[in-house]
C-alpha cells in the first residue's frame, strides 16, 4: 500500500507533468505554423476554449451525477472561477500574440520566470514560508531576482543568430540589439508569465475550498470561452476571419481545445491540488529544450546568442529556487521526525484528507 501511495504522490505527477509540457510545446509550435498561414490570434483562442467547453460539459455532468458525494457549488466559487477564467484567457491571448511576434522558443525561455513569480506570489499570499536567516529562503529569493534579470536580457538583447547557415557569412556582432517586434513580444510574454503564476495561485486557493478538479476546469473553461469570445468580437469584427476551413487552422484549434485546454488544464488542476503550485511550475524550464528542437525542425527557427545568455541566467536563478525548495523540504522532514505530533498538526488539511482517503481506498481494495 505504501508503494502505491509513493507512486501516486511522487512518480506519477512527474510523468504526467513532463508529458503535458511536451504536448504544450508541440501545440504552441503548431499554432505558430497556423498563424503563418493567416490564422487570427483572438479567433483561435475563442474557438479553442469553445471546443474544450463543448467536450467537457457532458463529461462533467455525467461524472457529477454518478458520484455519491458532491462538492457543493457556492456563489463565491463561481465568482472566483470567473476571475480564474479572466486571468487565464488574458494570459493565453498575450502568449499567442507574443509567439506570433517572436517564436515558441522565446516564450518557453521567458516561461522559466513562472517558478520565480509563483514563489513571490506564494510568499505574498502566505502560502510559502520566508525566513530571512534561512539559507533555503535566501536561495529562493536570490534565485527569483536572478531569473527576472535573465528575462530582461532575453527581452532587450538578441545578439548574433546561430544554427543558421546564412549567419556563418555575417560578421559577428555580439552587442546586436533587439528589433521592436522582439522587444514587444518579450514584454507581452513577461506579463503573460506573471498572469500564469497568478492563475496557479488562485487555483490552489479555490481547490482548498472546492476540491473538484473536473468541475473547476469546466467553470474555468466556460468563463474563459465567454471572455475570449467577447474580446475576439471586439478585436476582429470581420466575419471572414471567423471562417475556419479544413486546413491547418482547424487541426490546431481542435488539438489545442482537446489536448491543451481540456486535458492540459485537468492535469494542471490535479497536479496543483496534489503537489502545490510551486512544485508544478518547476517543470516549466523543460519547455525551452522541447521548443528549440521543435522550432528548428518544423519552423526553421534560429537561436540567438542573447537567448542562450538570457536562458542561462534564468536557469541559474531557477535552480537556486529549486535548491532552496529542496533544502526547505529536508528541513521540514527532519523537524517532523523530531516531533511527529507537531508535524502532523501543521500538515495541510487538504493534503491530510487526500492522503487518508487514498489509503482507505487502497486498504479496501487489498
Amino acid at each position: 500500500m505504501r508503494r502505491r501511495w509513493s507512486f501516486y504522490m511522487d512518480i506519477l505527477p512527474v510523468i504526467v507533468i513532463i508529458g503535458n509540457e511536451c504536448i504544450v510545446m508541440g501545440l504552441l509550435t503548431l499554432f505558430k505554423a497556423a498563424t503563418l498561414e493567416g490564422m487570427n490570434n483572438h479567433v483561435f483562442v475563442a474557438y479553442a476554449y469553445a471546443v474544450c467547453t463543448f467536450v467537457l460539459l457532458p463529461v462533467t455532468l455525467f461524472t457529477r451525477r454518478s458520484r455519491v458525494v458532491l462538492t457543493p457549488l457556492s456563489f463565491s466559487i463561481i465568482c472566483k472561477s470567473l476571475l480564474l477564467g479572466a486571468i487565464g484567457s488574458a494570459s493565453q491571448i498575450l502568449d499567442y500574440i507574443g509567439v506570433n511576434y517572436s517564436s515558441p522558443t522565446l516564450s518557453s525561455a521567458i516561461g522559466n520566470l513562472v517558478p520565480a513569480f509563483t514563489f513571490i506570489l506564494a510568499v505574498t499570499f502566505r502560502m510559502e514560508k520566508l525566513a530571512i536567516k534561512s539559507r533555503s529562503s535566501n536561495a529562493k529569493v536570490m534565485g527569483s531576482i536572478i531569473s527576472i534579470a535573465g528575462a530582461f536580457v532575453l527581452t532587450f538583447y538578441k545578439g548574433q543568430s546561430i544554427l543558421n547557415s546564412s549567419s556563418l557569412h555575417q560578421p559577428i556582432k555580439f552587442f546586436k540589439s533587439v528589433d521592436s517586434s522582439w522587444a514587444i513580444a518579450g514584454i507581452l510574454l513577461i506579463v503573460d508569465k506573471f498572469l500564469v503564476s497568478l492563475w496557479y495561485i488562485l487555483q490552489v486557493h479555490i481547490l482548498k475550498e472546492f476540491p473538484d478538479e473536473l468541475s473547476l476546469v469546466l467553470l474555468y473553461s466556460i468563463s474563459a470561452t465567454i471572455i475570449s469570445t467577447f474580446v475576439a468580437l471586439l478585436s476582429v469584427p470581420n466575419a471572414s476571419a471567423w471562417k475556419i476551413r479544413l486546413n491547418l487552422s482547424l487541426i490546431c484549434i481542435v488539438s489545442t481545445g482537446i489536448f491543451g485546454k481540456l486535458i492540459g488544464n485537468i492535469i494542471y488542476a490535479w497536479s496543483v491540488n496534489l503537489k502545490g503550485a510551486v512544485y508544478v511550475t518547476l517543470f516549466i524550464p523543460l519547455q525551452i529544450v522541447i521548443s528549440v528542437i521543435l522550432g528548428v525542425i518544423f519552423l526553421g527557427d534560429t537561436l540567438h546568442i542573447g537567448s542562450i545568455i538570457g536562458a542561462t541566467i534564468i536557469s541559474i536563478g531557477l535552480y537556486a529556487v529549486l535548491w532552496g525548495k529542496a533544502a526547505e523540504e529536508i528541513e521540514e522532514d527532519i523537524g517532523s521526525l523530531e516531533s511527529p505530533s507537531t508535524g502532523d498538526a501543521h500538515a495541510p488539511l487538504l493534503q491530510n484528507y487526500r492522503t487518508q482517503t487514498f489509503e482507505k481506498k487502497i486498504d479496501g481494495n487489498a
